[in-house]
């Protein structure tokens, strides 16, 4: 792919160059609070590429991301894809967002596949790391991974860097001192643009990966209904369901 920088901005939906400090200061106080919040331990460090790559990891909690800024090294840069939305210039919430410079959002009825795709490219010939919740949501169950989306495999296929699943264990509930373990799985190469058949391919042996990265991980015990870390936990959890549903049986086999 050619020489890559680390040090390029991403642009956000709208193309405009988001702010390095923006997201330094993002990703400072991340480390500071998950780190003065919980136990961290990242596991398999040695797995992450030196360059560019696609990360895809199973998604417990609105926590997650900020998890996985503390968690992982400084460079490269990491982007996040997502969140769903047309634009995040409106609402509070998303102009937060776009303010810290981490995630690339798309919007859901897909009707900016070749935008996103063409973020997704800068990002990456930047030096630059992409990271998606292959799920495409968050879910209950810490052992539990749902079928992933195509996303990941197609964006690390469409521009030849390597796919990384990275398991994130512990945010389905927090709480004060909790253990979160991130385990880094063994980077699956890609060969560029080829069939969709090796698109599907690609994406169940990510799959098998992360679900083999968080197999036999123990649920923690709820904190009480309505106490701090039970409301702090729920507070930005968005679920499809409407409320939290509980732990799917058999949807990890």
């Amino acid at each position: 792919m050619g020489r890559h920088t680390a040090r390029a901005a991403p642009a956000d939906v709208a193309g405009r160059a988001t702010s390095p400090l923006h997201y330094a200061l993002t990703r400072l106080l991340a480390w500071l609070a998950v780190r003065a919040l919980f136990r961290v331990r990242l596991e398999g460090r040695d797995h992450l590429p030196t360059g560019p790559y696609v990360l895809c990891f199973n998604h417990q909690s609105w926590a997650d991301p900020f998890v996985l800024l503390a968690a992982l090294p400084r460079r490269p840069r990491v982007t996040f894809f997502g969140p769903r939305e047309v634009d995040l210039r409106v609402g509070r919430r998303n102009r937060l967002i776009a303010w810290t410079g981490m995630a690339l959002p798309y919007r859901p009825d897909k009707t900016d596949l070749l935008g996103a795709t063409r973020r997704v490219q800068r990002v990456l010939k930047a030096g630059g790391v992409l990271a998606i919740a292959g799920e495409g949501r968050i879910h209950a169950g810490e052992a539990v991974l749902l079928p992933l989306d195509d996303g990941a495999a197609f964006f690390a296929q469409h521009a030849g860097v390597p796919l990384v699943p990275v398991a994130v264990n512990g945010t389905s509930w927090l709480a004060f001192g909790r253990r979160l373990r991130l385990r880094v799985g063994t980077p699956i190469p890609t060969a560029g643009r080829t069939t969709r058949d090796d698109l599907h391919g690609l994406t169940e042996a990510t799959w098998q990966a992360l679900h083999e990265l968080c197999a036999g991980y123990p649920d923690p015990a709820p904190p009480a209904a309505g106490s701090l870390w039970y409301r702090l936990t729920e507070a930005f959890n968005e679920w499809p369901e409407g409320a939290r549903p509980p732990v799917a049986a058999g949807t990890n086999d």
